[in-house]
């Protein structure tokens, strides 16, 4: 993909993703191997988040290098999230409803940059920033 065809993913997300694979890290090198691990839905509703995150390009590989974005797998796993909400609706504690709005919103957000910004590459348009202001020259 040339320079100019390059998708722009917001930086804040990226950064967020970022500081929530560094917590769960963190917590995993922390906990004693013998307890057994505490399994929980915020911890379902980051799995699914990271895979669409890799479908979005949002992240690298174990050693550093690019993967390439593919925005079926994105959609796929936020749909999986869209069906994860659905079937739980009202049997849900108020955090883990707000984990999963707030994920759902933010990946869906994310997706919808993405899909804007390719589809402008492929047109040959310069994409537009994510605060929706003309391109500075």
């Amino acid at each position: 993909m040339s320079d100019e065809a390059r998708i722009h993913v917001d930086d804040d997300w990226k950064a967020e993703a970022r500081r929530e694979k560094e917590r769960l890290a963190s917590e995993v090198e922390a906990r004693d191997p013998a307890e057994p691990r505490e399994v929980n839905f915020a911890e379902l509703v980051n799995l699914l988040a990271m895979q669409a995150m890799v479908g979005l390009g949002g992240l690298s590989g174990p050693g550093g290098q690019s993967i390439p974005p593919n925005p079926e797998i994105a959609k796929h796993y936020i749909d999986l999230l869209d069906i994860l909400d659905q079937k739980t609706k009202n049997n849900l504690t108020d955090p883990e409803k707000r984990i999963i709005d707030t994920t759902l919103y933010n990946l869906r957000m994310a997706y919808v940059e993405f899909i804007t910004a390719l589809s402008e590459a492929r047109q040959g348009q310069t994409p537009t920033p994510p605060d929706g202001q003309p391109p500075r020259p």
